[in-house]
């Protein structure tokens, strides 16, 4: 095939290929045969269709007609060929139009044009060809570039005497009377497309339209100046697309956009949807609807036979059991619809990366957050700057904010090391495309660096990267031991400056540029992305909220500073494991269909340095894996604090757009009067509904009506702004004039005529301590404050404007960070993570009765309720816990006898329980290793942390107490995973150490109990000690933390050890083997009664 030189790209694998022609204005088009047929309205060649044949608009005229301009006229113009005003009909692989519908019948395009067919000879037939390959006869007969035969590349001399010469009812002096020919309408044709009439035909009612091909269709009223002006722009924003061929995978349902219809060889979706199969599926969904009629039967059973001798062991035991119930519902029905999704990081390349013109692509701030260099290594900060910094994305669309909430003088120092060391560490991993991008990991992995790089610069040229960041290393850990003794002075700088924030609690903002400025470039010459250090201010007496008052302070320094559309924020210990990862996520943001409702792309939490047996479920996979998939399907995930990139204008409190329903079409099939009847209310109930959404909408609509209301700065119209508008904007984003201005910039991007000094100054205001007071911040703008999970409010709160969020997993993780892997620490996490839950429950945005009558989702709803109110269920819990032990010390039991339909029952519950756990882990790919450390750990978490959660969070809400536990370290061994066996005594463990001991003793007293009262008495024993060895089982992994690390004693041993040498000691006593099993023995008293 001829490419006339353009550059060919495309994907085998993905059924993708395309020209990009290299003119002028570097057009990029799909790659089509095209037919050598002139289109009659554009001048463009009309291409060749997937069967061989020219594309053809009207099935009765074969008027010449491209795709792009058919698809224009059925969505914008009248719906009618331009020449015989017959309204097309729809094609295969075209967009639907209003009217579709009424069409009867299929289009029957496939032997329209049959020339291989044996009539091919017939003159009607060729002479229809001809006018679908050619219709301007002064033009030459020319083969395609495709080598396929058309009509036009016939032997001229043989169809001459058969063909009618189509001069549309025009006396032509060359030509003879009787090789005239007439375009008919088509209910005057009797099915003959082309007819030769030398004479007008006296039976025809309305005389035809004659056309001479030689005019301009202006004289006949059509291709108006009005209608060439809309043709061209309509084809210049064409020509700016990609056209892609179809994917083969493709969903159309999914988009269905008039104002971006969706051709075969059109614009192609950036990601797709993938289903569930249904085989996984539907089973799945089958046994939830089982599993909750045998919970309705249970709960029957339970209720309706009490146990009148432990009647409140058995009223507890139906509550926490209706308490459980209650919980799954609330978990398990968000995971109804999973999905999964697919993201082409080619067709996003094509499309706004073209040859020989810059990046389109998106700018993006990414937030780093730090507070204490000396709990947070900065040599693990240094090494998310870095992998950052490397990412593969263009240079100047990415800047870095580092905030440092301690002001501390080591981030300072590190993030300046950290900028030389980049200098030759980001073009030596774009040099070879290493991944990952941070080094340590990069350097520490165990695999072989030469497999597959065999270039000697390579291995020459890593060697030397090694040495440098060994030495990179070094500086860093001196910095940190010179920082652990404070002088009593403070800190100074190298000019002898007084570092500004010696006092953590006073000191003013800082804001550092270490690159993005002129003649700071790599050691290749390259432009590097932007380092900006920032430190909010802080002075006494003010709350600045912690990690949400950093997040928000980032926000409004990169509005200032870069404004990119786009943001990202990653804990300081999360660093880009995949260097696509910003990619993966403009594939949902830019989509221009379906990324402008999408507020946030929220990629999982993979971690490393656990150990393979993930002993208390760091990785959380089964949230991960399967909640988050099954929220994916409804409205989005939930945002959980890192690794997630956010849409500004979502964080700024905007409603998601709205999109225009077209008009429902009204039945014509009733008489009007009952059409009325019928609507009369509905309309009635909806009017008020639709005033108030209105009000609700109205400030947004403000806000996007009135642009550029800044100050002072050149290119702002200050006539467009009154005293009242701008009065709401301070009360809603703060007394910035920059800031506001930026804020209506929906597209990102730095006033213009703003200085480098002004956007500073500016930019230190916006960071004072005292911006936030009596505005909007906090409150509805950027990250949401009162709770320390600030994550889940503030994704919450997007949701509630009716904005999406999608959840990506890409093949290679995109993010991975640190997790602590000991008991303690794993349990202090846990319980503030459950904190913010309380917090939220007991604040005013509880998804329980917030956010009704605005965009969020029923089952969406349903999932942030699950997630406030779990810590609730430590309560239930702890009692179902200690209910075995208390059994088997008691002798009751909270089951009546059990009858043959009891039995059944319980066996059912048991039965759909594992089913649904057993479909849950193959729909998610989770294995039963990490399913089982989910379960064991959830009865551990809830005893323990979130249980004090609890409490704490009612001490701080209705009391204003706030309750710290300290931690602190035992002692520890050196190791790889030495920090798992490190132990540190909490208060956090006291409880799930109570009830092990007392499930313990529990069944030593209830075997003994049955040993010494016979056989009869271990029919009702099974029970009890089913439910206390359950116990004992989840809180294994907790006894295991609690024995830390036995250098050759496994602990299972040690446990089953103590427990059967209690057994057989009873056993013993039981036997009695030194007593006689005679008569009784008498012994002689030693008394004299006498």
């Amino acid at each position: 095939m001829d490419t006339k030189g353009r550059l060919v790209a495309g994907s085998h694998n993905r059924n993708e290929f395309v020209l990009i022609n290299a003119d002028e204005i570097a057009r990029v088009t799909s790659v089509k045969e095209l037919s050598g047929q002139i289109c009659q309205i554009c001048g463009d060649e009309i291409e060749i269709s997937l069967d061989g044949e020219p594309f053809v608009a009207c099935n009765e005229c074969a008027f010449p007609v491209c795709r792009p301009c058919y698809e224009y006229e059925r969505r914008e113009g009248n719906q009618a060929c331009p020449q015989c005003k017959t309204r097309y009909k729809r094609i295969k692989g075209c967009p639907r139009v209003e009217g579709d519908e009424e069409e009867d019948g299929a289009d029957d395009l496939e032997n329209e044009f049959d020339i291989a067919s044996q009539d091919r000879r017939d003159p009607h037939h060729i002479a229809a060809a001809m006018l679908s390959a050619r219709l301007n006869i002064n033009r030459g007969s020319q083969p395609h570039v495709s080598g396929i035969s058309t009509p036009a590349e016939f032997d001229a001399a043989s169809v001459a005497t058969e063909i009618p010469l189509l001069t549309y009812g025009e006396e032509d002096a060359g030509i003879s009377s009787d090789k005239h020919a007439l375009i008919v309408p088509p209910f005057m044709s009797c099915g003959k497309r082309v007819h030769p009439m030398p004479v007008p035909d006296p039976s025809l009612t309305l005389p035809p339209r004659p056309m001479d091909p030689k005019k301009d269709l202006a004289d006949y009223g059509y291709g108006t100046v009005a209608w060439k002006e809309r043709m061209e722009d309509w084809k210049r924003k064409q020509n700016e697309k990609l056209q892609v061929v179809k994917h083969e995978g493709y969903n159309r349902d999914e988009f269905e956009d008039p104002d971006l219809p969706v051709m075969d060889e059109g614009r192609q979706p950036l990601s797709r949807k993938l289903p569930i199969p249904s085989s996984k599926i539907n089973p799945y969904r089958l046994i939830i609807l089982l599993r909750l009629v045998v919970l309705v039967l249970f709960f029957h059973y339970r209720i309706l036979h009490p146990v009148n001798d432990a009647y409140v062991l058995w009223l507890l035991s139906v509550i926490c059991e209706i308490w459980f119930a209650v919980s799954w519902i609330l978990d398990q029905f968000p995971k109804w619809c999973p999905i999964e999704r697919e993201t082409y990081l080619d067709r996003l390349s094509l499309r706004y990366e073209k040859e020989g013109k810059p990046s389109d692509l998106a700018s993006v701030d990414i937030f780093v957050s730090t507070v204490d260099p000396l709990k947070e290594p900065p040599l693990i900060t240094a090494n998310t700057v870095l992998s950052i910094l490397s990412v593969d994305y263009p240079v100047d669309k990415v800047a870095c904010y580092v905030s440092d909430d301690g002001a501390a003088m080591l981030t300072f120092e590190a993030l300046s090391e950290t900028s030389e060391f980049a200098r030759k560490w980001v073009p030596f991993c774009k040099k070879f495309s290493i991944e990952p991008r941070a080094p340590e990991w990069y350097f520490s992995q165990k695999v072989d660096y030469l497999r597959d790089k065999v270039d000697p610069a390579f291995v020459r040229e890593r060697r030397a990267m090694k040495r440098e960041y060994e030495e990179f290393k070094v500086r860093i850990n001196g910095l940190v031991s010179t920082a652990q003794k404070v002088p009593e002075e403070g800190w100074t700088m190298q000019d002898g400056t007084p570092w500004p924030g010696n006092n953590i609690r006073d000191h003013p903002g800082m804001i550092q540029v270490f690159l993005g400025h002129d003649g700071v470039r790599d050691i290749e010459g390259n432009e590097l992305p932007r380092l900006i250090y920032v430190s909010r201010e802080k002075r006494p007496g003010f709350d600045h909220h912690k990690k949400a008052g950093a997040m928000n302070a980032l926000v409004r320094v990169s509005a200032i500073i870069s404004n990119a559309p786009f943001l990202l924020n990653v804990d300081c210990d999360h660093y880009i494991n995949n260097s696509k990862a910003l990619r993966e996520a403009m594939c949902f943001m830019m989509d221009p269909i379906s990324g402008k409702k999408i507020c946030y792309v929220q990629f999982p939490q993979r971690f490393d340095g656990i150990d393979r047996h993930d002993r208390y479920s760091n990785r959380n996979v089964v949230f991960f894996d399967i909640n988050m998939k099954g929220l994916d399907g409804i409205q989005g995930p939930i945002y959980v604090g890192t690794g997630c990139v956010f849409r500004r204008q979502a964080l700024y409190g905007y409603d998601a757009p709205v999109k225009k329903k077209p008009p429902r079409r009204t039945c014509n099939c009733l008489p009007k009067w009952c059409c009325c009847c019928c609507c009369r209310s509905k309309k009635k109930n909806k009017k008020s509904k639709f005033n108030d959404k209105k009000n609700n909408k109205e400030v947004t609509k403000q806000i996007y009506a009135l642009e550029n209301i800044e100050e002072g700065i050149e290119g702002i119209d200050n006539e467009k702004s009154s005293l009242m508008p701008q009065i709401k904007f301070e009360k809603k984003f703060g007394q910035s004039p920059v800031f506001i201005a930026s804020t209506l910039m929906e597209d990102g991007g730095v006033p213009k005529g703003a200085t480098t000094a002004s956007l500073l100054k500016e930019a230190i205001h916006v960071i004072s301590c005292g911006y936030e007071d009596k505005t909007d911040w906090g409150k509805e703008v950027g990250w949401i404050y009162g709770s320390v999970t600030e994550d889940i409010l503030t994704g919450f709160k997007m949701h509630c404007h009716g904005w999406r969020s999608v959840y990506c997993i890409p093949k290679r993780p995109a993010f991975k960070g640190s997790a602590p892997i000991n008991l303690s620490d794993r349990l202090h996490q846990v319980l503030r993570w459950a904190l913010g839950s309380v917090e939220i429950f007991l604040s005013r945005h509880c998804p329980i009765w917030y956010g009704y009558g605005c965009g969020l989702k029923p089952l969406e709803r349903f999932s942030y309720i699950a997630s406030v109110v779990y810590p609730l269920t430590s309560i239930p819990l702890l009692i179902y816990c200690t209910l075995p032990a208390v059994c088997l010390l008691t002798g009751k039991f909270i089951v009546p006898e059990i009858s043959n339909y009891a039995s059944l029952l319980f066996m059912s519950l048991f039965v759909v329980i594992a089913v649904t756990s057993i479909l849950e882990m193959q729909w998610g790919g989770v294995g039963i290793h990490d399913w089982w450390r989910n379960e064991q750990f959830w009865v551990i978490g809830g005893v323990s942390s979130h249980l004090f959660a609890l409490f704490q969070g009612l001490l701080k809400v209705l009391a204003g107490v706030n309750t710290n536990f300290t931690v602190t370290s035992k002692g520890g061994d050196d190791g790889e995973f030495s920090e798992l066996y490190l132990f540190k005594w909490t208060s956090l463990l006291i409880p799930p150490m109570t009830l092990l001991i007392i499930n313990v003793i529990g069944v030593i007293v209830g075997v003994s109990d049955a040993i010494s009262n016979g056989y009869d008495s271990w029919g009702p024993l099974f029970g009890r000690l089913f439910f206390a060895i359950w116990v004992i089982v989840h809180l294994y992994p907790f006894l295991k933390g609690l024995m830390g690390k036995q250098d050759r004693l496994p602990t299972i041993i040690v446990v089953w050890s103590i427990l059967l040498a209690s057994i057989l000691s009873l056993l013993w006593a039981r036997v009695n083997p030194f007593v006689s099993k005679g008569d009784i023995v008498l012994e002689v008293c030693g008394l004299d009664c006498d």
